[in-house]
């Protein structure tokens, strides 16, 4: 499994940023972070700099998001919307979108119920319940 570090995330972000603004030829996966990037102009100042980004702290008392967590977070669920992986995310996603009529919007949803199964399955010890994150979804999507 592909582990990459605080630092190389960051990286790839920035790279990503500067060869979309560029105009210079993406990957696959830069392409994706390029659109989601572009989705986030307020993560536009953080990503100029690699080096500032690699060194930045994002605490809690700031009262500001992490851009490189939330864009990360944003490719997961890209992923897992494009293989459904767990079963069931493409649909309960589109519903989202659908009820929603914003992609991007349905996205925040996801990650909202994907950050609580995480925070559970490491407060437990037990592994990711992907049946339960989908009903969460699946929720979210119908009321």
């Amino acid at each position: 499994m592909f582990a990459p570090s605080q630092e190389q995330v960051r990286r790839f972000f920035c790279e990503a940023w500067s060869k979309h603004q560029a105009a210079l030829p993406l990957t696959p996966l830069e392409a994706q972070a390029a659109d989601w990037i572009v989705e986030h102009p307020e993560y536009h100042q953080d990503l100029a700099d690699v080096e500032a980004a690699i060194a930045r702290q994002y605490t809690v008392e700031e009262g500001r998001t992490n851009p490189f967590l939330h864009l990360s977070m944003h490719l997961s669920i890209t992923e897992q919307v494009s293989i459904d992986q767990p079963r069931g995310v493409k649909q309960a996603v589109q519903l989202l979108a659908h009820k929603l009529n914003s992609l991007h919007e349905a996205h925040h949803v996801a990650m909202e119920a994907l950050g609580e199964m995480v925070w559970e399955a490491q407060r437990s010890g037990k592994p990711f319940d992907g049946p339960a994150y989908i009903d969460r979804l699946q929720m979210r999507a119908t009321r």
